[in-house]
């Protein structure tokens, strides 16, 4: 089974930019992936998609503030996120599968979470 480790969170102001790495355990190529966050009181929502391809999906709250990527060779996801607003405050996992899930709750693999507090 494949092991994610999420790094990069923290705190940050209202306007600036984090990115959040997720280290996989092996090679990341094969995987479907993608962001999910869940704030205190609220379910978990996904809010970044890339496929195999390289094709991506994100939630409306997010469009064209974060950006998802994926680098095969340090078997790496990442989530830059600008502009940020209180609203992101968060925990922040990575998920993984080799099926294709999009942006639900359906990933067999999944992080332990960062948080990121937007103030």
């Amino acid at each position: 089974d494949v092991q994610l480790v999420e790094s990069g969170g923290g705190s940050v102001q209202t306007g600036g930019s984090l990115r959040l790495a997720c280290a996989a355990s092996e090679n990341v190529s094969k995987y479907y992936m993608a962001w999910f966050r869940q704030a205190p009181g609220n379910l978990r929502e996904g809010v970044a998609y890339i496929d195999i391809n390289g094709y991506t999906t994100y939630a409306h709250s997010v469009k064209d503030r974060f950006t998802i990527s994926k680098d095969n060779a340090k078997n790496t996801l990442y989530l830059q996120m600008d502009s940020l607003k209180p609203e992101d405050t968060a925990m922040y996992y990575c998920a993984a599968d080799q099926l294709a899930f999009g942006l639900s709750n359906g990933y067999c693999y999944w992080g332990q979470g960062t948080q990121v507090t937007v103030s």
